[in-house]
Order: structure tokens, then sequence, then C-alpha cells
């Protein structure tokens, strides 16, 4: 009952999409509005089906009915509850089905907070939206079916794979993946019904969509930060990047938004760019298909993987109609996409935005040739080919240090043309600050020409960020007797947009500061130990206290009990283990971490006596690596101030004597 409820929800779903993705344009070609009512519907009742499918599916986990194709092969009654739950993305047709739902739950969404504007932007993005569903909806009933019926019905199943149930981020990581992947699709379909309606001209589309997509950019942007920590915390390897092709492909969309983020506002402002933010938005989309692809084809090994049949096909099949379809878009409308502004000086805010974009152009493609570049090898000459984090640090990193510093110039460049002796006053307490934190850096041991820069850049752009709460304040509390509290909150509050963006900056340069404090300053050391011995590591002492095991449901788990030691005090516990789990042949490690401000303690255990008399630990200190979830969350409250409304500033009156005084 449950599984012919749960595939009938989405064949019917399949029936819905494809009658709105027809009738919609027919509505609007033929001027009737009234007609639209059944376009929207067709998107609700996409979510309500979708969503009873999911939760029908989710139903079947949680109850263990093996009969379930999907449940059979990630199911387990030793599995907690909680991972049960997530395994619902724990496998391939699962996560399908769960970005087919988020894609639902944008569309339905969007259609209903738009629904009342004139225009057909709103009627064609509904329609594109509606097609990108068909599209899911034709993997669920195809080759990513997850309802396929089991006889004989097992007892049992294997469950998730040990690496998806060992940490509580796996519940976190992959729903703001969708979140921000899917989230992509909306500015993609209003770009799109943008250009099938004739309004690309205007900055109808982007203000639309604004909010979509900076929230969209911000829970992709807390994706990645959470799949670095769940890396961190789980594979045991002390890092937390690895340009990994599945790491890559959810880096890469993430690039082309942050150059349309930026990009979009010289638009908006001076009426430039207007082709070159299509298609960014377009390429966005198309990265988070090909990410997708590059997941679920099983073309390539990785822990984030999934592997199957024919289903890379498809994803190919559609990212070249998507190509090809927006291509004949693009053309039809280039002569409405002619810029109406120009450069008025190269000191400018609108140069510094376009060095941004080309940089961020660039990286973006260097991380997808070096992605891509191992599958064309061995597709074309049959040779693998391995290409790491050598190429990818050496190609990268000038990049990288050359979009720090553009990250302090621009807040401080103006407009249309700079002043020299203002542009000065801005910059120096930045340049002050970049000095010291290069100095500290070089005292520290620091020798890497790359990681000087780091730090010299990445106090730069602090500076210079800060500079502009710290300016904007002070000129409130000058004009209006505010506190300085007050008047920065209210300085936020009524241009959240700029604020919120400097926020962000923020929060990359502490991301700035714990990827290279960590990767210039790590030190590690190994050693086996009996109960009582120590191993100390950059002036970290660790003591070996003993080694236990346990049972727990679903696995066997052997721990170490390491006490961090102040002295003769006993700092903190730290217990990393090797959990045993009967699908898998080797043990899963899982280090134990703790933080400071200055950096972490990472411990892992290698190997182990059975009678517990030693163990062999690996130490890994670890500096600055909190300041890297530290600016992911800054990042993130960037991205929040800046989709909230800005404070309505009172109609003008007339002025009061106490307003006269300096009073608020």
């Amino acid at each position: 009952m449950t599984r012919l409820l749960a595939f009938n929800s989405i064949v019917v779903a399949l029936a819905v999409t494809t009658l709105g993705a027809i009738f919609g344009p027919i509505a609007v070609r033929k001027g009737r509005r009234d007609w639209l009512m059944y376009l929207y519907a067709a998107v609700y009742t996409n979510f309500a089906l979708v969503t009873l499918s999911t939760l029908a599916l989710v139903y079947g986990l949680v109850s263990h009915d093996f009969s379930i194709s999907y449940v059979a092969q990630v199911g387990s009654r030793a599995t907690p509850t909680f991972y049960t739950i997530i395994s619902l993305w724990g496998a391939l047709e699962g996560s399908i089905v769960f970005w087919a739902w988020v894609l639902a739950l944008y569309a339905a969404a969007v259609v209903w907070f738009n629904r009342k504007r004139e225009g057909n932007l709103v009627p064609y993005a509904a329609v594109t939206l509606l097609v990108v569903a068909l599209f899911f909806h034709i993997l669920l009933v195809g080759p990513a079916n997850p309802f396929l019926p089991v006889f004989p019905v097992p007892f049992d199943g294997p469950g998730p794979n040990p690496l998806l149930q060992n940490h509580i981020l796996m519940g976190v990581h992959p729903p703001l993946l969708y979140l921000g992947y899917v989230g992509l699709t909306v500015p993609f379909a209003f770009a799109v019904g943008a250009m099938l309606s004739g309004e690309v001209a205007d900055d109808g589309w982007i203000r639309i969509t604004r909010r979509w997509t900076i929230s969209a950019w911000a829970f992709l942007t807390a994706a990645i930060v959470a799949g670095m920590w769940w890396s961190y915390e789980v594979l045991g390897w002390g890092g937390y990047w690895a340009w990994d092709p599945v790491e890559n492909a959810s880096f890469m969309p993430w690039l082309t938004c942050t150059a349309y983020l930026h990009s979009v506002m010289v638009q908006e402002r001076r009426g430039m760019l207007k082709l070159w933010n299509l298609n960014l938005m377009v390429g966005t989309f198309v990265l988070t298909i090909l990410g997708t692809f590059l997941t679920r084809s099983g073309i390539i090994s990785s822990v984030h993987a999934f592997t199957t049949g024919t289903i890379g096909y498809y994803f190919l099949a559609f990212i070249a109609v998507v190509l090809v379809a927006t291509l004949f878009l693009v053309a039809g409308n280039s002569d409405k996409l002619a810029s109406d502004g120009r450069l008025d000086a190269p000191l400018s805010r609108e140069t510094a935005f376009l060095l941004n974009n080309l940089f961020f152009t660039v990286f973006m493609f260097t991380v997808l040739i070096g992605t891509l570049f191992p599958l064309v090898a061995e597709a074309v000459r049959g040779v693998k080919v391995s290409v790491g984090e050598p190429f990818f640090n050496k190609m990268t990193l000038p990049m990288m240090v050359a979009l720090i510093f553009l990250m302090g110039v621009g807040p401080a460049l103006p407009w249309k043309k700079a002043a020299g002796a203002e542009l000065k006053g801005k910059l120096l307490p930045g340049v002050i600050v970049g000095v010291v934190f290069a100095v500290a850096a070089l005292v520290a041991g620091a020798r890497n020409g790359y990681s000087v820069l780091a730090f010299l850049f990445a106090g730069f752009a602090l500076g210079v960020n800060v500079q502009e709460f710290v300016r904007g304040a002070n000129a409130r509390v000058r004009a209006h007797g505010e506190s300085w509290l007050v008047a920065l909150s209210r300085l936020v509050s009524g241009n959240r947009r700029r604020y919120g963006g400097y926020t962000a900056h923020i929060g990359v340069v502490l991301v700035t500061l714990g990827v290279a404090g960590s990767s210039t300053f790590k030190q590690e050391q190994e050693a086996t130990l009996k109960p009582g011995e120590t191993i100390t590591v950059a002036g970290h002492t660790l003591r070996f206290k003993r080694a236990w095991g346990r049972e727990e449901p679903q696995r066997q788990v052997i721990g170490a009990t390491m006490e961090w030691m102040d002295g003769d005090r006993v700092r903190a516990t730290i217990e990393p283990r090797m959990n045993y789990y009967p699908t898998q042949e080797s043990p899963v490690p899982t280090p134990d971490v703790k933080s400071t401000l200055r950096g972490d303690i990472y411990l892992n255990l290698m190997a182990f006596k059975q009678d517990g008399s030693n163990v062999t630990v690996k130490v890994i200190w670890e500096p600055l690596v909190p300041w890297i979830w530290l600016g992911g969350l800054v990042l993130c409250i960037g991205a929040i101030i800046g989709v909230l409304p800005e404070r309505k500033r009172p109609a003008s009156a007339p002025v009061a004597p106490a307003l006269a005084e300096g009073q608020p």
C-alpha cells in the first residue's frame, strides 16, 4: 500500500507537470489571464503530490517496509531512527525524491508570493519550474525509481552507508545542499521567463529573484561549510577540503553565483552587464545539474558519489537541452541586452566588480577543467589520469589572494570615479591591519609567499570592511546623537543589502585566516602509548588513560580515552573511536576534536591491542580551524541581513527643535 501510494503520486505529478507545462504557454499566448489559475494550480498540486510521495517513502523507511526497493537498499532494523529518516537522501533514488520535493516546495512558494504580479514573467517562470520538475519526475518513474517491488521480501536490510550514519552533520549537510542547489533554479526560471516574456530589458526579474538568489547562495554556502566540517570530523585525515570532484561540483555554482551577486549590482546601478548576468545565471543552473550528474552518474569515485546505471545519460541530455534552448533564447533577445552605461574611470566600484567577475569565472573554469579532464582523458584515450590537490592549489591560489584583495578594495571605491584623497583615507586602516597580520604570520614562522599574502590581504579586507561599519555608525552618532550601538543597528537596518555584503566579506576573511593558519602552522605526530604515557604536539600534552569497547545497535565501537593535560590538571577528555559495521569489512575511524579559539586538538585512533595494553594514535594540532566554521556562520548571517526588509525611513517632516539639538 505504501509503495503504491508513493509511486502513483509521482506518476500523477508527472501528468500534472506535463499538462501545466503545455497549458501555461497557451494561456499566455491567448492572453487569457483567467486561465493562469490552472497553471498555478498545477504547481500547487505537484507540491502536494510530491510531498505525499516523500512522506510515504519516509514512512516506509521508519516502518521497515522492505517490500519497497529503496528501503531494502538502505534500511535496517538496527539503524537508529534519526539515521533511518535521513537515509532518505543517503542513496541515489531517495536523493532524487528529496530533490523533487525541494523543487516543488520552491515552485509553490514562488508562485504563491508572486501570483498577483502583472505581466507574463511569473507565468513563464512557473512553466520553466514545471519543466525542470518534469525532468526529475521522469527520473523517478524511470532509471531512479525507488518504489520498485521486492520479492521475496527480506526480513532486514544492510542499512545506509556507514560513513553516512557516523555523524549528525549528515542530517544537516545534504538538506542545506539541496536547498542551495535547487534554490538556484528559481532565478534561472525567472531569467528564462524574462526572455520568453520580452521583459529581459529591465531589471524586474532581478528584483523579484534577489532574495531568492541570496537565500539559495546562503544555503549553498552553509552546505559547503557543513560538508567541510563533516569531512573534517568523520574521515579522520585531519583535513576539510581535498578538491574531491563532488566537492568541486558544489563549489563551481557557488563561484558563479557569487560573481552574479556582485555583477548584478552593476546592472541595477549603471545598466551594464545585462547579457553577462543572464549568462551567469544560466551557467549557474547548468553547473548545479552538472554537479548532480557527477554525483549520481557513477563516473567518478568519491565518498560522496552514488553509482547507478543509465541515469547519467538522462542528465547529459537534459544539460544539452538546457544549453541549446537558452542559447536560442539569449540570441533572440540580444537586441534588448545592450548596456545603458559605461565605465567612467579605472578606479571605480564598477571596475572592481568586473575584475571580481573575471577572477571568479576563471576560477570556476579552472576547477571545471581539473574536475572533468580525467573523465575526458579516460573517455578519449582510455587512460586514467589523476588531477589532485597540487594542480588545484597551484592554479587557484593566485586567484584566491587576488579576490581577497579585491574584497578589500571594492567597498572603498565609489561608483563612477574615485577621489584620490578620499580613497587613501578609506584604504589606510586596511593597509595597517594587513601589515600587522602579515608581520604576525612571519613571526609565527610563515615562509610560503601565498600564506603571507593571504594574511596580508585578509587583514587588509578586514580593516576596510570593518571601517565601513565604524564610519557609518560614527556619522549617525554625530548627526542624530544616538548611542554608538543604536547608530550601528539603524545603519545596518537602513541599508541591509550593503552591510549584509560587508558582513559576508568579514566571514570570508575569517575563513581565509582559518585556512591559511591551519595549512601553514599545522603540526602532527603519531605514537604508540601504554596507559599513563604521554605525547606532546605543539606544546599540547595528551596522556593515554585506557582503551574500551561497547556494543551499539548497529555497530561495535572500540575507543581510547585520552586526557589533554594542562600541567597536572586535566583540561579535557578526548575519545577517538573505531566503529565496526556488519556490512563493512574495515573499521570506520571517528576522530575526536577539541576546539579552542587558537585551534583544534585533532586525535585519531590508528590501532590498538585487543587486551588494551597499548594504542597507536595520531595527534594533529590544527591552528585556527574553528575560524573556518565561525566564518561560515558569519557569511550566512551576512546573507540573512541582506534578505531582510530594510527599515522604512520616516517621511520627511519639519525639523523639530529636539532634532536640531541632536536628539533622535
